[in-house]
């Protein structure tokens, strides 16, 4: 679970990293080649986008509580 800001850049440095593999695998291994790692790339960048949903939606709604203060 991502808490801080340090760990949401992390998060999102991670998420770019995984991307640029998962286009490099989808290059080297077209097709059904390699689809249990191609899956597993996926389901990680699909699981940060999740924590960094969370993050987002959490710091949005500690915003709208300070203006409403």
């Amino acid at each position: 679970m991502i808490a801080t800001s340090t760990e949401y850049e992390k998060a999102q440095q991670e998420l770019h990293d995984l991307t640029r593999r998962l286009e490099q695998l989808q290059q080297s291994h077209p097709g059904g080649e390699k689809g249990l790692t191609k899956a597993g790339v996926r389901k990680m960048i699909a699981r940060l986008h999740e924590e960094l949903a969370i993050y987002e939606g959490s710091a949005e709604m500690r915003n709208a509580s300070s203006s409403q203060s």
